[in-house]
């Protein structure tokens, strides 16, 4: 579907993807917008594979490596782990599979992470695919779950909404304004969450579900970031009073 970017046409000073065709999408939103749910369903019914940031920092942490201690301590304060670090577990993770379609959930997490990524590996993503979610949903979702994470704790989740509004939505509004951002309303329930979902990978998907007209899709991205700019005044606005 879409373009492939063949990384070995990009100067990427030595990726080790460079002999590898893929096909990249990002899966971005905030911590319990329901990321890893609806991976999990594209991957049943699209055959992508699915590679979480998260899950593979953590993997790297337990196996007692000597980036471990660094990982844990960066997640228990729900900092950014260093992109060359993330980078790299990811494009292992790629290399050893033989599939070619690939969702990277929880990647990139700030600006250095986008522009790291494109420049090691040289790929670009064929879309991004933004879960938008209501800070006290996420917060809810949260607590209510029972995964024995150490970092579902209420001051680390309050930590993971900071760093997640002051870093990663400037990651959106860059790929909104290429065209690449497809919004997903993820307050609603899996089922018509995926729905729409759905709707991103049809064939005749375009930007922002769909939306064929150039014109009318500029004018829809430029409305998005606009309202993206005032909900993260809003609830940057209400971390201060939370904090």
């Amino acid at each position: 579907m879409g373009t492939v970017i063949d990384a070995a046409t990009k100067d990427n000073d030595g990726s080790a993807l460079a002999s590898k065709k893929v096909t990249i999408i990002f899966v971005l939103g905030g911590p319990g917008s329901g990321k890893g749910t609806q991976c999990a369903n594209i991957v049943q019914h699209y055959g992508y594979t699915h590679l979480s940031a998260g899950d593979l920092l953590r993997a790297e942490r337990d196996s007692g490596s000597e980036n471990g201690t660094m990982i844990d301590n960066m997640i228990a304060e729900g900092k950014i782990v260093p992109s060359e670090v993330t980078i790299k577990l990811l494009e292992r993770a790629i290399l050893e599979t033989d599939n070619d379609k690939f969702l990277i959930d929880g990647f990139p997490r700030n600006e250095e992470n986008r522009a790291a990524f494109e420049s090691v590996t040289g790929i670009e993503p064929e879309f991004v695919l933004f879960f938008d979610c209501s800070e006290e949903e996420m917060t809810r979702r949260l607590l209510s779950r029972n995964q024995g994470r150490t970092d579902d704790n209420i001051e680390t989740i309050k930590k993971r909404f900071k760093v997640y509004m002051e870093s990663s939505l400037p990651v959106i509004e860059y790929y909104n304004s290429k065209g690449k951002v497809r919004r997903i309303d993820a307050t609603k329930p899996v089922e018509e969450v995926f729905d729409a979902v759905k709707a991103c990978f049809a064939p005749s998907g375009g930007t922002l579900q769909g939306v064929k007209d150039r014109k009318f899709g500029s004018l829809v991205a430029a409305i998005f970031g606009f309202i993206t700019r005032k909900v993260l005044l809003c609830q940057r606005q209400k971390l201060m009073i939370l904090l």
